[in-house]
């Protein structure tokens, strides 16, 4: 019986790639594993999977019965709907402890820094085991892209070294160039949707009993959505309503600035303002020196909603 590894509900590349790095390492140390998706594929992901020549995950949202890791999340909301009719044999991640039990005991790699695949870099050489050019330029990829080449203050010396390391293996000399062009793919948004792009890296979290959904977009140059907000806002609104949320939120988060230009459709937009001391203005606010969901928009968040 194969073991699916996957990630949150709405993939990124760290998700995706964390999938199958770990089941490589998992695969080697004699388990069989699979790894999986439970949703479509970004662009930049896709940009990361043709450079280094993978296949996307298999889809799967469905568990059931299925013995599983999780890699990059352990909130039940960004779970399959089935999650407590699968056996969890383990969690990789690199965020808060989320609201998912499990029956039986299990493996945990759960460490405060930057990306899930700076953990299964560690996990490989804890175990020994060589990791294969192309995926260490995949997994490179993937600690840029959740650390914003850096930027991000999730970023740790852990991150920056594995990074290092990783492009050893993979011999890109100049990674960081690597990173900025992932960050253009990323930032290429004229050609999608405007639900396209609210969801494109939109998690959901439960705060107080009160859904609250929050995305992100990063990009090089802010100017890009000077002619498509409001038809994100007008998007937002109708996901909110869809979903039956309290809030969403839409971070436009510039890597060259370094900030966030948030924009909010809420039932209660003075507990926003509250949690970040803003005032919105026509329900937006620019955030200096925000990068990361994890640690600069959740925690303050749940403080209003706890």
């Amino acid at each position: 019986m194969a073991t699916y590894i996957f990630g949150h509900t709405i993939p990124d590349t760290d998700s995706i790639v964390g999938a199958i790095s770990l089941s490589y390492l998992k695969n080697h140390l004699g388990e069989d594993c699979v790894p999986a998706r439970q949703g479509e594929v970004n662009p930049e992901t896709k940009w990361v999977l043709e450079k280094f020549g993978f296949e996307a995950p298999q889809l799967k949202t469905s568990y059931a019965g299925e013995h599983v890791y999780l890699i990059d999340f352990m909130e039940r909301s960004q779970s399959p709907e089935d999650i407590d009719d699968a056996t969890i044999l383990g969690i990789v991640d690199h965020h808060k402890l989320g609201d998912l039990t499990t029956k039986t005991p299990l493996e945990m790699w759960v460490r405060p820094i930057g990306c899930s695949n700076t953990i299964v870099k560690q996990m490989f050489d804890y175990y020994k085991v060589d990791i294969p050019k192309d995926l260490a330029g995949m997994m490179l990829c993937a600690i840029l892209s959740d650390t914003v080449i850096f930027k991000s203050p999730t970023c740790t010396k852990e991150d920056t070294k594995a990074c290092k390391e990783l492009a050893d293996i993979a011999g890109i000399e100049d990674y960081k160039t690597v990173g900025m062009e992932m960050f253009i793919v990323k930032s290429d948004v004229l050609n999608a949707t405007p639900r396209e792009l609210v969801t494109r890296d939109f998690k959901d979290f439960n705060m107080g009993g009160n859904s609250i959904g929050v995305g992100q977009l990063e990009v090089v140059d802010l100017s890009v959505f000077d002619k498509m907000k409001a038809d994100l806002f007008e998007d937002m609104k109708k996901l909110k309503e869809e979903g039956g949320r309290h809030s969403v939120l839409l971070m436009l988060t510039d890597i060259m600035k370094v900030g966030t230009q948030l924009l909010v459709v809420s039932d209660e937009p003075e507990k926003i303002e509250h949690a970040f001391n803003i005032k919105l203005e026509n329900g937006e606010v620019w955030l200096d020196g925000v990068m990361s969901r994890k640690k600069q928009i959740i925690p303050f968040l749940e403080k209003q909603f706890a």
